[in-house]
């Protein structure tokens, strides 16, 4: 039992810091320890307001890798990245040693309690629709675009539209 946990935790190890190397060699960073994040959420919803679309708060860190690899699964995805775009504004929200943004994590009922990545929907009215545990995303080695994809699709607007349910 030991030797299975041990496994467990330098794979994750391993995998976090292939990823963080990686990332390094990467200048773009998805996380700004240094936002201003209650005014960006704010941003966020007022534009989903205007788009017609939810937010989607992707909660981690740039010292993340699975935080990493699901951006990157995502960008590769031409189908991912178009149904993320067209249903959704999405936000980084930063949690790190630098900046927990504790506050809102709060108000958000505590969605760190699932690890990281993981992904909180709210409407264009600032209600909480859904935290989304990463872990349930993943398959194999990685994350699965299909797990990805219905996981998105049942969020839009357009899912939770009761006109979508006609009898």
């Amino acid at each position: 039992m030991k030797s299975f946990f041990l496994t467990i935790l330098v794979s994750c190890l391993t995998f976090s810091l292939a990823t963080a190397q990686n990332d390094s060699k990467n200048s773009k960073k998805l996380y700004d320890p240094n936002a201003d994040a209650k005014s960006d959420i704010e941003k966020a919803i007022s534009k989903a307001k205007k788009e017609g679309k939810h937010v989607l708060l992707q909660i981690g860190g740039n010292w993340c890798g699975w935080c990493i690899a699901f951006d990157k699964k995502v960008n590769e995805s031409e189908e991912l990245k178009k149904l993320m775009n067209d249903n959704y504004v999405i936000y980084h929200l930063n949690y790190s040693k630098e900046n927990k943004n504790s506050d809102i994590l709060k108000e958000l009922g505590f969605p760190q309690r699932f690890g990281f990545p993981v992904f909180v929907i709210l409407d264009a009215k600032r209600n909480h629709l859904h935290t989304q545990n990463s872990a349930y995303l993943e398959e194999g080695e990685g994350h699965s675009v299909q797990k990805i994809k219905d996981f998105l699709e049942n969020w839009t607007t357009k899912a939770l539209d009761p006109k979508s349910y006609k009898d």
